[in-house]
Parts: structure tokens; C-alpha cells; sequence
């Protein structure tokens, strides 16, 4: 556990492990904190600086030893890059890259300035430091015998006057909220598929809203069969592990105001089924619940966060497996609203998870729906590893998810949704097939899933390749990312009704 503090004590005496500093590239004279401590020091920073040992480049972490007169033991003096390029998100990264320098040679406490304060304001800066933090020392290592330890214990804030000392506790603590948030997440989805069935997700997530004062509802096979769940039960049936249909409700406002509704994927592991996927990197489906997760976690923090907002969240909880009752290529289920769909491919499980809890969701009355899923492989291939992909059949929301992305430097692209694809899903036996073939594969994948949203502002953001990554960068870890869960919280705060 790593505490982050606040202080308003003098810098040169307050002791510490490292005092972390920032500085631009491109700076002809050190001004505030940095030009300070450059006179005190006689000039060693401008020095450093000017002989290009210190550049200001983003990545860029520099430890200077043996100051006099100053009680830190070390100067460590971060790049943040261009100042006309400077944001929030880059005081995230260089917290995080600095303290992963730092643990890596055991520190214990360290200090930072508020970097770019006079540029983002005092708040940003204190919150994105938090955030930095807590995301970058992340790590996964239950089930390894000897774990990588973290040294870093705590984390103290410098630098700012005690008329903002409020200010800096609450930027702390709405941070430090968000981003054990995004490592719930992280946590839930590098779980191996035994150690995070659908029982033990349901489980989680009822222990979630009972710590965090919110409603919690679980329903069973029995219950997804009374609603007539045919395309939920078709992916379940080839799986020993029963359904879960996870529900989960917070009201920050009367409880007659319709809710917003998040819902994510849920599939726990996804084997294909019968349309079995290839062994390589098999293991990493365990994480085809990213979306899921993500919902799961952005309750949390909302709830913690105490926003104006009433939200339903829905997690539609199971395996894909291909056991002998197994749902098979051929197949007709029926959707909760009656839809008949065409198993064309026992791999595109997502869209029919989705298919009924939208219909769900439609039943209990919400205002909005967002599902956010691992729906494509075909997302990879328009975005690569950048950008998810969002999809939407109302302009005014899918602007305010692209907003609220932007805002949290979670990058999202909005891709065409349009009649002309609805012909790749037809059937000729049903009323759709779920899949839309290779051409568009990610558009008629959301399409398909927009279909049971009716007139409802609805919204997609498939988010298969940005769910995980496959080594270490800035404040994420090698595996889960968390990928949304900032966008989730964001978005809510953007539809926060005064009271």
C-alpha cells in the first residue's frame, strides 16, 4: 500500500528520499521551484542543462546526488517534453517512469514538486502525480513464489502554500480514487480463468457494492431463462461453469431519474467454442472480460466519488467453450426481445452476450447505454494499438465519449455506423446471423449489437486492442491496462445533474 501525502513544509528541510523536479526542453533560463533551486545549487541544474547531460525530453530521468544544504538525498529531475505540448497526461507518465527508476533502486520515500502547476494548475498536476503513481507501481505477481516488491512506501506533495493545501488533498484523493479503479480492473483481468470464473466475477462484484453502498443483483441460469436469454444461455451451454448476469445499480440522485447505463462483456474465457481458436496466445482470452471488469470498476469509483449521476451497470458473465452441448455453427437462439440470430460463428460470442442485456436494459427503462467489450480482432486492424474504436447511433453521445476519452488521454475513433453494412448480417434463416463476414468486421460487429438498442441513445467502444499490452510503457504494465475506466468515470461526471 502506498501513501500518497500532503505537506505544506519547506522544501530544503523536509527529508526525504528523492525530491522529483521537472523541467522542459528548449528552456533558456530556470523560473519558480526549478529556477530556485538552480541558485541555490550555483547553477548545477542550468549546468547540467546546458551541457545536454539534462535535456528536458520526455522519458528522461536524471539523479543528482549530494546537495548542500538541502535534506532530500538525491535531485531527481524529469523531461516533460515540449511546453507547448504539455498536459496532464504527461505529468502520468513521468511520475510513473521516475518512480519505476526509483524503486528499481529501492527508495522508500519520495517527493515530488508539483510538476507543470503553473501550466495545468495546481489540482491537474496533484491529481495526474496520484494517478502517475498508483497506476505505474502497479504489478501482478500473486502466484509467483518470490513477487517483484515495490520499496516505495510513501509519496509526499511539495511545494505549494496553505491556502491550497485543500485543494491538493482533494486532487489526492479524487485521484488516488480513479486509479485503484483502472487497477481493479487490471486485477480482475489478469486473473487466470480458474481463479475468475463467472461465480467468483459475481461474487467480486457483490462485495464491491456492499463495501461501497450500492445495489447489488445476480441473476442465475433459472432467471436468464425465465427472461428468455437465448443468445446469453447459446454461449453458456457448452461450459460447466454456470451464467451469471450481474447487475448492479447506483443512485447519486432520486431514485425516479432514469439512469444512465454502462454494460461490459463478460466473458470470463473464450475458447471460440466449436469455431475453436487457434492454441497460440490462447491463454491471454482469459482477459475477454476486460470489458466487463472496466464497468465493474467504474461503479466503484463513482460511487466512491459521490457523483450526481443514477447509473446501471450490467455484466453479462460467462465462459465460451466447446463441451458437448456446446452451441454449434448452424444454430438458431432467440434473443431476450424475440430477435432469432443464426449462429454463423460460435466466435463472435460477445454480440450476443450483448444482444441480451441491451435487451435488458431496454426492459428496465435507462436513459443510455454504453457496452464496452473485446468484441474485434478486426479493431486491431483498422486502429492498430492506439486508438479503440467507438460506434454509436447518436451523434450527441458518441461526441461526449470521444470528449471524455480526450479528457483522460484515452485515445477512441469513431467509425462509420450505417445501413449499407446491415445486408453482410442478414440471414437466411433467421433474422440475423452473428457474424458480417471479413470486410468491416468491426462495423458489423457493433452493428449488429446496435440492432437491439432500439431508439435508445446507444454506444459501442470495442476495445480488443487496447485491453492489454505486452510490455511495460509509462504508467502501464506489461498485461491488463484498464483501458476505459477512466473514460467511464469521466463521462459520468459529464452527465452529473446538480441537486
Amino acid at each position: 500500500m502506498i501513501n500518497i501525502n500532503v505537506s505544506t513544509s519547506n522544501i530544503f528541510g523536509f527529508k526525504t528520499d528523492a525530491f522529483v523536479i521537472g523541467v522542459f526542453e528548449k528552456t533558456e533560463k530556470f523560473q519558480g521551484l526549478v529556477g530556485e533551486l538552480d541558485d541555490v545549487f550555483k547553477n548545477k541544474i542550468s549546468s547540467l542543462y546546458f551541457e545536454n547531460e539534462i535535456r528536458g525530453r520526455i522519458g528522461e530521468v536524471t539523479i543528482i546526488h549530494n546537495f548542500v544544504g538541502f535534506s532530500s538525498e538525491r535531485l531527481v529531475v524529469v523531461g516533460l517534453g515540449k511546453r507547448e505540448d504539455f498536459d496532464d497526461d504527461i505529468v502520468r507518465k513521468v511520475s510513473a517512469l521516475a518512480l519505476n527508476k526509483l524503486n528499481s533502486i529501492n527508495l522508500k520515500q519520495i517527493s515530488f514538486s508539483l510538476l507543470g502547476s503553473d501550466l495545468i494548475g495546481i489540482f491537474n498536476s496533484a491529481k495526474s502525480i496520484s494517478e502517475g503513481a498508483i497506476m505505474g507501481l502497479y504489478r501482478f505477481d500473486k502466484y509467483k513464489s518470490k513477487s517483484n516488491i515495490v520499496s516505495i512506501q510513501d509519496i509526499n506533495l511539495l511545494g505549494f502554500g496553505i491556502g491550497d493545501e485543500k485543494l491538493v488533498k482533494d486532487a489526492v484523493r479524487q485521484g488516488q480514487i480513479i486509479s485503484d479503479a483502472v487497477n481493479l480492473s487490471r486485477d480482475l483481468t489478469n486473473e487466470p480463468s480458474n481463479k475468475m470464473t463467472p461465480s467468483i466475477l459475481a461474487d467480486i462484484a457483490t462485495d464491491i457494492a456492499l463495501e461501497g453502498g450500492f445495489e447489488s443483483e445476480v441473476y442465475e441460469e433459472e432467471d436468464m431463462i425465465n427472461f428468455g436469454m437465448g443468445a446469453l444461455l447459446g454461449v453458456a451451454s457448452g461450459s460447466i461453469q454456470k451464467p451469471k448476469f450481474i447487475v448492479l445499480k447506483y443512485f447519486g440522485l432520486d431514485r425516479e431519474l432514469t439512469p444512465l447505463c454502462f454494460i461490459g462483456k463478460g466473458i470470463t474465457f473464450d475458447s471460440g467454442g466449436i469455431s475453436i481458436k487457434p492454441a497460440l496466445n490462447m491463454g491471454d482470452m482469459k482477459a475477454d472480460m476486460a470489458g466487463g471488469a472496466s464497468v465493474i470498476a467504474a461503479i466503484q469509483a463513482i460511487a466512491k466519488l459521490e457523483l450526481k449521476i443514477n447509473l446501471v451497470v450490467i455484466v453479462p458473465a460467462t465462459e465460451n467453450m466447446p463441451g458437448g452441448s456446446a452451441q454449434k455453427p448452424g444454430d438458431v437462439v432467440t434473443a431476450m426481445d424475440g430477435t432469432n440470430i443464426e449462429i454463423d460463428n460460435t466466435d463472435a460470442e460477445g454480440r450476443l452476450v450483448l444482444a441480451d442485456a441491451i435487451s435488458y436494459a431496454r426492459s428496465i427503462g435507462v436513459s443510455k447505454i454504453l457496452d464496452v467489450a473485446t468484441l474485434t480482432g478486426a479493431i486491431r486492424i483498422a486502429l492498430g494499438t492506439n486508438y479503440a474504436g467507438l460506434f454509436g447511433n447518436d451523434d450527441e453521445f458518441t461526441e461526449n465519449i470521444l470528449n471524455s476519452g480526450q479528457v483522460v488521454a484515452e485515445k477512441i475513433w469513431k467509425l462509420p455506423v450505417d445501413h449499407d453494412y446491415d445486408n453482410q448480417y442478414k440471414s437466411q434463416v433467421a433474422d440475423f446471423k452473428n457474424t458480417g463476414g471479413r470486410d468491416a468486421g468491426s462495423i458489423t460487429g457493433a452493428q449488429f449489437i446496435g440492432e437491439f438498442a432500439g431508439d435508445i441513445p446507444w454506444a459501442h467502444l470495442d476495445i480488443a486492442a487496447m485491453s492489454r499490452i505486452n510490455s511495460d510503457k509509462f504508467y502501464f504494465r506489461k498485461g491488463a491496462t484498464g483501458f476505459s475506466v477512466r473514460t467511464l468515470i469521466q463521462l459520468a461526471r459529464s452527465f452529473e445533474i446538480p441537486k
